[in-house]
């Protein structure tokens, strides 16, 4: 740990009730040069040859490209410009003639984190003249792959997988939130018709508890909720697809009901106000996340801010801001090595419980853009 003491500030902050549309600050120099030097080192890990992050996979590969042109996006850099293209996904996205279905191998939640990142790679391509049509028609085809996928088993939602045996939360939430954005980026009004039914059902679905938390899924036999764990990502995602929707409808009502699933994060989701998963343990000896969880908790800072984007609101980013600083501060003092790796374990210092991988180095780098962005300065 640097430093003795991690200063944590508080949840919330005052707020002018009349201030109702957000005048955005600079982005944090400060913190977008903590995220470039994560990011520097998280490039170590990159194989251009390949496409592919050393001990990654397609979804979590997906989120560190989509990260990299957030930051770049954000400082106005363009020190990682060719992994766009380089990319195991920008590769496939540039060849006409790539069959995604055999990419994605029938995980219908990894083809929208891909979606995510095309996206991102089209938004900086789009800012420096550079053509998107390759990067947005893949989106487009993946989109389609995933919206075949809907049925009315348990009253509708697309299935987690081709085996058609699970429904769950990530990927109905990624499907609410790609539609939403895909009807903002397109103007196609069945990206919006999707988004619309999908927000319907998960609503009525009952994977989220009483707590505001969205559990993992459904039990299939009964379509009941299925009581397993409530990751923190399940509970960026949602807010982020309904901050879209919001956007494409003006519906305000949508933006009171991500905030119960937000709040419900800070509430019981966290240590020492810092974001924890079930799984994360800075002492040796315990559990320890796997590679997908260790990437959870930037997942929930990136949509957080993906919301706050979308929110618009002075009132609703003053709420959040401090939190996200939180999460930086914690990141930086407990999670981040000499080597500016980020552990996957931010709540305390790291007592030898804390795992250094891309993952989680990905998920550091998230939540400084974030806060770059939204947090304290």
């Amino acid at each position: 740990m640097r430093g003795s003491q991690l200063f944590l500030v508080g949840l919330l902050s005052s707020v002018n009730a009349a201030s109702t549309t957000l005048t955005r600050r600079a982005q944090c120099a400060s913190t977008l040069a903590t995220a470039t030097s994560v990011a520097n080192q998280l490039q170590t890990r990159y194989d251009a040859g390949s496409g592919n992050y050393n001990d990654g996979e397609l979804w979590t590969d997906a989120n560190a490209v989509e990260d990299l042109h957030n930051l770049m996006l954000a400082a106005g850099t363009t020190t990682w410009g060719t992994v766009g293209s380089t990319s195991r996904i920008g590769k496939a996205a540039l060849n006409s003639g790539t069959d995604w279905a055999s990419i994605v191998a029938g995980s219908w939640d990894d083809s929208q984190w891909i979606i995510l990142a095309l996206w991102k790679i089209a938004d900086y391509r789009s800012a420096h003249g550079q053509d998107i049509t390759p990067f947005m028609n893949a989106a487009s085809t993946l989109y389609n792959l995933v919206a075949a996928q809907w049925d009315t088993t348990c009253g509708g939602g697309v299935w987690w997988s081709s085996a058609r045996n699970y429904k769950n939360a990530i990927t109905n939430e990624l499907f609410l939130l790609t539609s939403a954005s895909g009807y903002l980026r397109t103007r196609n009004a069945d990206y919006l018709t999707n988004a619309k039914k999908t927000w319907a059902w998960l609503e009525g679905s009952g994977m989220r508890n009483s707590q505001g938390l969205f559990n993992d899924g459904l039990t299939t036999a009964t379509c009941a909720n299925n009581g397993q764990t409530t990751w923190t990502y399940n509970q960026g995602v949602i807010a982020s697809g309904l901050g879209a929707l919001y956007t494409a409808t003006g519906n305000a009502t949508l933006l009171d009901q991500a905030e119960i699933t937000l709040d419900a994060t800070i509430a019981h989701l966290t240590t020492n106000n810092i974001l924890k998963e079930s799984c994360d343990n800075a002492a040796s000896g315990g559990a320890q996340c796997n590679h997908d969880q260790q990437i959870f908790k930037g997942i929930w800072t990136k949509h957080l801010q993906y919301y706050l984007d979308q929110a618009n609101s002075a009132a609703r980013t003053a709420k959040y801001a401090s939190f996200l600083g939180s999460q930086s501060s914690a990141a930086l003092h407990y999670g981040k090595n000499a080597a500016n790796d980020v552990g996957s374990v931010w709540y305390a210092p790291n007592a030898g419980g804390s795992v250094f991988t891309p993952e989680a180095t990905t998920s550091g780098l998230a939540c400084f853009v974030s806060a770059a962005k939204y947090g304290p300065c």
